[in-house]
């Protein structure tokens, strides 16, 4: 595969340097087996790719499977490949079975789990994969902090948070020195705009972080292959086609047909690069099961949208 886009993107106040296109993980060791993984990987890396998502819980909901499975596939392939330097690697932690708080030791306890299956010594991008009410942000930024001074962790990031424990959070890191979130992975999309728009997007903007959207293509529905009558053979299909039983989704469809036929593209891609144009947001996440759905997503970073085109979508997905 030849690369299409190589330009990086700094993620916030860090000095990670990571590829416009996010590969997700959620999928190896779950539909995609060790050597299907290996391949999407290898064609990833070889257009470009360097941003690959992963995280603990990744796929404990398949049968057979435990949770780590994702990242074993991962630490297997950057062992096997010897790109360990050339890659970023974000995982993330308190949704796995067992693991699903963000007290200190079960995050110290998750981590130590995480570099053991990467095989890797520090975790580039850590994210809290999901708040943890019932723990305090001193004692969850506290235990980060510890992890980034230790030097098994490199950077943080949160997903799944709100606004006030979002700005909370950075604001007692920065009255104690301590380090401090740099992003954060929140569900946003054409058709989810109002799970990141408004306050959350307002506290990453005021204080520089980058946002990395997942179900960034609202689990396959914005690829377009869901249509009134058609069946589609995806474990994700039934939480993909309910978007066609809303005004919205059929409108966005639209949109998206349009747009992509005035440049030639898939419209998946035309999705990401709408989601690429927002502010704050510094590279959309999105997965491959096969090299072949590959194309469509990378294609996304030099697809530059009109303002016209832009307008169009922020139209159709209001």
């Amino acid at each position: 595969m030849t690369s299409t886009d190589t330009s990086r993107v700094k993620l916030g106040t860090s000095d990670l340097a990571v590829s416009q296109l996010s590969l997700g993980g959620n999928v190896f060791g779950w539909t995609a087996d060790e050597e299907q993984s290996f391949a999407v990987l290898d064609a990833y890396a070889a257009a470009g790719g360097n941003f690959v998502d992963t995280a603990d819980v990744y796929s404990s909901w398949a049968p057979g499977n435990s949770g780590g499975e994702s990242e074993t596939v991962i630490g297997n392939w950057l062992r096997s490949r010897g790109n360990r330097e050339q890659i970023v690697v974000a995982t993330k932690a308190g949704m796995a079975p067992g693991l699903d708080n963000l007290r200190r030791d079960t995050v110290r306890r998750a981590v130590e789990g995480s570099l053991r299956r990467l095989g890797v010594e520090r975790i580039d991008l850590f994210y809290t994969h999901r708040d943890d009410l019932d723990t305090p942000v001193e004692e969850i930024v506290t235990t980060l902090d510890e992890l980034v001074r230790e030097g098994k962790v490199r950077e943080l990031a949160a997903s799944n948070i709100g606004p006030e424990r979002l700005a909370a959070s950075l604001e007692f890191a920065a009255r104690e020195g301590l380090a401090r979130y740099v992003a954060v992975q929140p569900h946003y999309n054409l058709v989810s705009r109002d799970t990141y728009e408004g306050d959350l997007a307002g506290v990453v903007a005021a204080h520089g972080l980058s946002a990395v959207p997942y179900y960034a293509l609202a689990s396959g529905f914005l690829t377009g292959k869901y249509r009134p009558g058609a069946q589609v053979d995806s474990a994700r299909a039934q939480g993909a086609s309910r978007h066609l039983e809303t005004a919205r989704g059929p409108r966005v469809l639209a949109a998206l047909d349009e747009v992509a036929a005035a440049h030639g593209a898939e419209v998946s891609s035309v999705a990401l690069a709408w989601l690429a144009a927002q502010p704050t947001v510094a590279a959309p996440l999105a997965s491959a099961r096969t090299v072949e759905q590959l194309p469509a997503l990378l294609a996304a970073a030099s697809l530059r949208l009109t303002e016209a085109e832009l307008k169009l979508l922020d139209g159709a997905s209001a």
